[in-house]
């Protein structure tokens, strides 16, 4: 607490922040945290024995701020755990933190906790990794939402690689990939709720026991309409489009594109003077139109049954007078996303949930 002291001071003094700094500032949070809950559990009889994670041979490059585990951790964990951690103790260690080469604190970004787990989990070679969260395993939908969204008992890593990205509170796709590397079940459980049996993410033989496991969305997006004004070829035209986006460190969400048309989704949080940017350039050899308050909603289901999903969906939004605006299926082989106005969002979900979960279906 002396150096995260005597290190605030110094920020105070000299009115900057660097990254480097700011990922060993955060890091004391954790490190204390760990020891106090080992200090518990030796108290009520549980030995148990703090580390930090770098102890245990988590390491990662320099990016502060955003590192990723090397290569080699997965091996020096091992080792720790083989050699060096007595079985008979539990070992408490630091989630989301790591150490580079040179003995610099880093931070893993966007799920780093659940990555720490899996790391380690897969690394020990255990038979189930459990990650502890606030909610019944993984919904079939966002419960603040759709009040009786149920839980769902299990899910491809494809399929929640899916639903992470598309916005519901899960593992990151970054997370899962230790585990599945490794073929290793990860159980999402309720920490207020631990009876619960929660969501196992594995892999799956043969197709999925549901039409359809879950409903998911994306808010704020921009819908932009791009059609060539140029006699270009489809890989030329393409071609650009994709540059200028590239050129602007602009990732697309969704897309579908015609000859010499596309219609692609940008997420608002990116930088929007890069927007503006992109969409200068574009303007060059095509006319772009761009639509604000755009939602993503998507369907996690088999592909293989699309047909059968796509005539339910579609007959929800025509009985909700509900227009989509693009869709998009076939890269993944797990998903089918629609966009929709950001103001009927919410309807969708609704109405669909109680299609293909509830038995109540308003067509």
């Amino acid at each position: 607490l002396k150096e995260c002291e005597d290190m605030l001071n110094g920020v105070r003094l000299i009115q900057e922040l660097s990254p480097k700094s700011l990922d060993q500032l955060v890091s004391y949070g954790e490190r204390c945290s760990v020891r106090i809950v080992a200090a518990r559990l030796n108290q009520i009889g549980v030995p148990a024995v703090a580390f930090d994670s770098w102890d245990v041979g988590m390491l990662t490059d320099s990016q502060f701020g955003d590192a990723k585990l090397l290569p080699s951790s997965e091996e020096a964990i091992r080792n720790a755990f083989n050699n060096r951690i007595d079985p008979d103790v539990v070992a408490v260690v630091t989630g989301f933190i790591a150490q580079d080469p040179d003995g610099k604190i880093t931070t893993l970004g966007r799920g780093g906790s659940d990555l720490s787990a899996t790391a380690i989990g897969a690394a020990c070679g255990v038979d189930e990794i459990q990650v502890w969260k606030d909610v019944d395993g993984i919904l079939s939908a966002d419960p603040r939402l759709v009040p009786d969204a149920i839980p769902v008992d299990d899910v491809s890593y494809d399929e929640a690689s899916e639903l992470a990205y598309f916005g519901a509170q899960v593992l990151h796709p970054i997370a899962m990939q230790p585990a599945r590397k490794h073929d290793i079940p990860v159980r999402v459980k309720n920490s207020y709720n631990p009876s619960a049996e929660g969501t196992v993410i594995k892999k799956r033989q043969g197709p999925a026991p549901r039409l359809v496991t879950a409903i998911t969305c994306k808010r704020n997006i921009q819908l932009l309409d791009i059609e060539s004004t140029q006699m270009l070829g489809a890989y030329g035209f393409l071609a650009n489009v994709f540059k200028d986006l590239e050129s602007n460190r602009l990732s697309v969400d969704v897309l579908a594109s015609s000859e010499v048309s596309v219609s692609l989704t940008l997420d608002k949080k990116q930088d929007p003077e890069k927007t503006i940017e992109a969409v200068k350039k574009l303007s060059d050899y095509s006319n772009v139109k761009v639509k604000q308050n755009r939602g993503i909603l998507t369907l996690i289901t088999d592909v293989e049954r699309s047909s059968e999903v796509l005539a339910t969906a579609f007959r929800v939004f025509h009985s909700q007078n509900i227009q989509v605006e693009m869709m998009s299926q076939g890269a993944s082989k797990v998903n089918i996303s629609f966009v929709l106005k950001e103001n009927q969002i919410e309807d969708a979900i609704l109405n669909l949930h109680k299609c293909f979960f509830e038995d109540s279906c308003c067509i």
